[in-house]
């Protein structure tokens, strides 16, 4: 029998309840646990008119005389006969939100006249019987807006067609023409593109099927073919229009942050009265379900002590001791939008002198770089600001022999802004701020977008400095005399704060003055999260669970793209750490 796994929802919790009464006796304090709002709410004709005005878009930046294909996702395989959740390709789904399996939507422009197309599978009686409905015509319509429908079991046929530059006549005589000179589709943008290459794998294998693919001077792919085709990598197309939200994307990605706000919330109020992390972890994935989240938007990250500085801890299998701090990043995704938010706060309600030092420094990193976020500005620029309050800070507490100061003979490779590449001495700071600001965010936790184009009306970035004292941070230096005097000048300061990983993260939006804060509703301001911490446990019952861990051994594989994240281009670029 065919399963679809359910990830990460753990549907089965009881209904605990989500916040004070709304019938709360004047003579009592206001609550201070928040609710999500309702869902935003579209009529159909809105949806339409924005679905429109998106493929409207796609068009523009098309050449005359060209096509636009994009397939479906293919199901993701857990394991045998069960799949993972089925989650639609974001580009189909910006276009159509449409999530069936095995879709397909083509656009063809020529001059001014544009066609679309859209390949559904028929209704299958048998298929639902067994998987659930499946879409009607008229279903189909009544979400995308598009009328012109194939059976996508003529996709194949229309596929080997079109790579001949031959027009395609369906079964219930729908003709798509074909005297195009640019067939555009996504496609990994180069060899190094593995995300590219895994997410677009069938769209590269249909390109490889009758053109040459060969790598150009600038290391991008190139593509020659018998037909005279010029084949265009969509990704740029989709990238540039998916970076800018408009208002109706930015009321649902908002919905997304405030289910993860009142996730924060429920682990704030509870993780005092918790024995593992899993049990946090259970409430914040019980807040997704409780508020209709679509699912995570990547797998959530909660780490008490020494976990707290890993950047992508995801197995939840240790104790919650009091004294630690617990950080906790998570983020609800919602109609394709997903939200990014972390907090770093204590077990036991209060900041030891130690952890509060650290804390401040991250949060004054933070303000600094949403005071450069304006219209103009660049991603560089906030980081940069971000960096000097951080370098300044670890020099302070004596974790950095001083600021701007580097490890000796440790030599590294950085842009040289000329397009090449330059080297330099390895920071200090960068022992123990390993990530840069942050990244763009939208249907992706990594969203699309170039890092180095200034500020527009409608950007969201994650502003989420972090600082991670490991425990091995000095323990994999060069061991020459120059280091060891480097070492000896810091260890106390780091005997100090070993362990100690705090990270602030917040979805910042562009607006045509400055900046504003999404995330404003939760806590984050040192004082203000010791207040609420003292206040919100009365208000969230909670009893800490009888259950063993799992056994130590336990080991959760971060390949393949299934319950972990891998490095992303972001990362590689130092722009993120992923969550």
């Amino acid at each position: 029998m065919k399963k679809i796994l359910t990830l990460a929802f753990l549907a089965s919790l009881s209904a605990l309840p989500i916040s004070a009464s709304a019938d709360t006796p004047k003579n009592s304090k206001p609550s201070v646990m928040l609710a999500t709002p309702p869902a935003p709410a579209a009529t159909e004709s809105e949806r339409w008119a924005e679905l429109a005005r998106r493929r409207a878009a796609v068009a523009s930046k098309m050449a005359d005389k060209s096509m636009l294909i994009l397939f479906s996702a293919e199901p993701k395989l857990y394991a045998n006969d069960v799949d993972y959740v089925y989650r639609q390709e974001n580009n189909l789904y910006y276009l159509t939100n449409l999530k069936q399996p095995n879709a397909a939507f083509v656009m063809v422009k020529n001059g001014t006249d544009v066609k679309e197309y859209l390949f559904i599978p028929k209704r299958d009686a048998r298929q639902e019987a067994w998987e659930g409905r499946m879409y009607s015509s008229d279903d189909v319509t009544k979400i995308s807006g598009l009328r012109t429908i194939v059976d996508s079991a003529e996709f194949e046929d229309f596929l080997d067609l079109a790579k001949e530059k031959r027009s395609y006549t369906s079964k219930n005589q729908i003709t798509i023409p074909n005297s195009v000179e640019t067939v555009y589709t996504p496609l990994p943008n180069d060899e190094d593109d593995g995300e590219g290459h895994r997410e677009y794998r069938q769209e590269m294998d249909w390109v490889k099927s009758f053109a040459k693919v060969e790598t150009a001077e600038s290391g991008d792919y190139k593509y020659e073919t018998a037909t005279g085709y010029k084949v265009a990598n969509a990704q740029p197309v989709f990238a540039a229009l998916r970076h800018i939200k408009t208002p109706y994307e930015l009321k649902r990605i908002q919905h997304a942050i405030d289910i993860t706000t009142e996730a924060h919330m429920r682990a704030m109020a509870t993780v005092g009265r918790a024995k593992w992390e899993y049990e946090v972890h259970a409430e914040v994935e019980y807040i997704f379900r409780r508020r209709n989240a679509d699912s995570w938007g990547y797998p959530s990250i909660v780490g008490c002590g020494a976990n707290a500085t890993t950047l992508h801890y995801v197995e939840s299998q240790s104790p919650i001791v009091q004294g630690d701090l617990l950080l906790m990043d998570v983020g609800a995704e919602y109609d394709h939008l997903t939200a990014d938010v972390t907090r770093t706060f204590p077990v036991n309600g209060k900041f030891s002198p130690a952890q509060a030092d650290i804390y401040r420094i991250v949060y004054n990193a933070q303000e600094a770089a949403a005071a450069v976020t304006k219209p103009g500005a660049t991603f560089g620029q906030a980081g940069q600001a971000a960096r000097k309050v951080i370098d300044d800070g670890l020099a302070k507490l004596g974790l950095i022999t001083g600021p701007g100061a580097t490890i000796p003979g440790v030599v590294i490779e950085v842009p040289d802004g000329k397009g090449g590449v330059k080297k330099v001495e390895r920071s200090q700071t960068s022992l123990f701020a390993i990530h840069g600001l942050g990244h763009w965010l939208g249907m992706n936790v990594h969203d699309v977008g170039e890092y180095g184009v200034p500020f527009r009306p409608g950007m969201i970035y994650t502003n989420e400095p972090g600082i991670y004292i490991r425990e091995d941070a000095l323990d994999y230096l060069p061991d020459t005399p120059e280091v060891k005097a480097m070492i000896a000048k810091i260890r106390p300061a780091y005997e100090k704060y070993k362990n100690i990983g705090v990270r602030i993260e917040d979805d910042m939006l562009v607006t045509d003055s400055g900046y504003e804060w999404m995330t404003k509703k939760l806590p984050r301001k040192l004082e203000d999260i010791e207040a609420f911490m003292v206040a919100a446990p009365a208000e969230v019952p909670f009893q800490a669970s009888v259950l063993s861990p799992r056994p130590a051994n336990i080991f959760v594989a971060l390949a393949g793209g299934g319950m972990g994240r891998g490095v992303s281009r972001a990362e590689e670029h130092d722009h993120s750490i992923g969550g």
